[in-house]
């Protein structure tokens, strides 16, 4: 029998249907990997019992001859800012230390109920906000990537695995589990997976119920699925979405069978490239793998065709003004009074308690992200940034409705680059943040937008290409995602160093 923790989640279901292996089985040989694997740091919580009972639940099922729910017997990684009922959900910062939520976000239960088992709490960026996984109050997630000289020799450097879903990407490249939840608020399911060469789709805003996931930006914030191939992203995803009362942004929309309908034959499709996302600072290696997609979906029978996203260019900064506004408003509940760490100096008055609690709680980044929101929606200043951010954001809605008179899905890079060093940028904020520059408009524009693997760089590194689609279209975004990855054959896979 192969190694089980090198199978995907469409696999890992057959093979326990079919009796070839026991979920049980599956279970502990992941969570034997997920105890061996401490210096990625991927893996802040295992939960080794929710995993097995998962599992047990699953052999009985199979053993009595009863129907098996749509994830029986395969075990996940659920990143830390979904809450888990009796585990701790932390958003990976100091101000929630000890928060151990007494209910079940709609995802997770939506997950458990189709039989999953959770291995336990994913790593990321403090409260979502980073595109390095450098920024979480536990230690840094470490890529299991390293990257090559000239002479393909291994250097040593940490890398980045993404962010903020990084803890997901490097658990789910180094075969710690085979899909795992990410959330993406401006491309932090996409970028994550293109660092680590594995697929992750961001789906429609609203597919996902946000109710149980802690909070960053909620006109933004969305859940999706992160594994090894579209076809187990597609089937993560439906077992995910679906329509929740308890969610006022939920799409009352049935879940398709994403997984039933995928095929890589495009023929009759067109394929945009916006000419706007042509631009300085991306590595000739990214703009050649993105004309060799290209060349790969018109090998699949697309038509491709330039498009013009004429306000992409102002995508960034109105995405670095409404979020930040977005979490400021969110993280004032982090007080210190109601749950999670609490400050209190001797002789401290409450405003003195909150600022202590928020000074102590707080990581830089997430700080820096709260003045800036302050600033923005003070009232000097809201109608100069935040007002108009609002606006800009609402031309680039209408961008991508114009371009669906031309096109069917989007194909652009996922990241102006491959990964980089764990330090290399973290003294330069506005270089992070450039890392998103092509993942921002679709989710600016609640759009569907994928990232699969394409390729390696120079240095032996992933690079990934990203589909956009029209709302509500994942099945075309999933289509064209498959059209790729069948074309480019990427087989390549980190080399155990940890």
């Amino acid at each position: 029998m192969s190694d089980l923790t090198d199978l995907g989640i469409k696999q890992i279901r057959d093979g326990v249907r079919s009796g070839e292996f026991s979920a049980r089985e599956v279970a502990e040989a992941h969570i034997d990997k997920v105890a061996a694997a401490k210096p990625l740091n991927a893996f802040l919580i295992e939960t080794p019992d929710h995993a097995l009972a998962a599992a047990e639940s699953a052999d009985k099922a199979k053993a009595a001859g009863d129907d098996l729910a749509p994830l029986a017997g395969v075990p996940i990684g659920m990143k830390d800012l979904f809450c888990t009922q009796g585990v701790m959900a932390r958003s990976c910062s100091q101000i929630l230390e000890g928060f151990t939520p007494q209910y079940e976000s709609t995802v997770s239960d939506k997950l458990f109920a189709a039989g999953a088992g959770m291995l336990g709490k994913l790593n990321m960026d403090q409260f979502a906000m980073g595109s390095s996984n450098e920024t979480s109050a536990y230690g840094n997630v470490v890529s299991p990537w390293r990257r090559s000289d000239a002479n393909g020799n291994k250097a040593n450097t940490d890398m980045s695995p993404g962010g903020s879903s990084g803890g997901s990407s490097s658990a789910v490249a180094a075969r710690l589990c085979p899909g795992a939840t990410g959330t993406d608020t401006g491309g932090s399911i996409r970028q994550p997976a293109a660092f680590t060469g594995i697929s992750g789709i961001k789906p429609t805003y609203g597919r996902c119920s946000r109710w149980g996931i802690i909070a960053f930006s909620s006109s933004l914030d969305q859940a999706g699925s992160m594994a090894r191939d579209v076809t187990d992203c597609a089937i993560m995803l439906e077992a995910m979405a679906g329509y929740d009362p308890k969610d006022a942004t939920s799409l009352d929309a049935p879940v398709p069978n994403w997984e039933a309908a995928l095929s890589g034959d495009l023929k009759g499709k067109r394929v945009g490239i916006p000419k706007e996302y042509r631009i300085d600072g991306t590595s000739e290696e990214i703009n050649a793998l993105w004309d060799q997609g290209a060349q790969w979906l018109r090998d699949a029978g697309a038509e491709v065709v330039e498009v013009s996203l004429p306000h992409t260019q102002y995508a960034l900064p109105a995405y670095y003004i409404i979020a930040p506004a977005e979490a400021s408003s969110n993280l004032a509940r982090y007080d210190g009074v109601r749950y999670g760490a609490r400050e209190l100096p001797e002789g401290a008055g409450l405003q003195d308690m909150y600022a202590a609690t928020r000074a102590a709680g707080f990581g830089d980044e997430v700080k820096r992200r709260i003045m800036i929101g302050t600033y923005v929606l003070s009232a000097g200043f809201y109608d100069a940034y935040y007002t108009q951010a609002q606006k800009v954001r609402a031309l680039i809605a209408r961008d991508f409705d114009r371009v669906w008179e031309h096109c069917d899905v989007i194909l652009t890079p996922t990241a102006p680059s491959a990964s980089f060093g764990l330090g290399e940028k973290t003294d330069d904020p506005l270089s992070m943040y450039l890392n998103d520059v092509f993942a921002v408009p679709a989710s600016l524009a609640g759009l569907p937008a994928m990232s699969v693997p394409g390729g390696l760089s120079s240095e032996g590194l992933p690079l990934g290409l990203q589909i956009v689609g029209k709302a509500m279209d994942e099945q075309g975004v999933l289509n064209a995602g498959l059209a790729i990855e069948q074309r480019a054959g990427f087989t390549a896979r980190p080399e155990q160093w940890w």
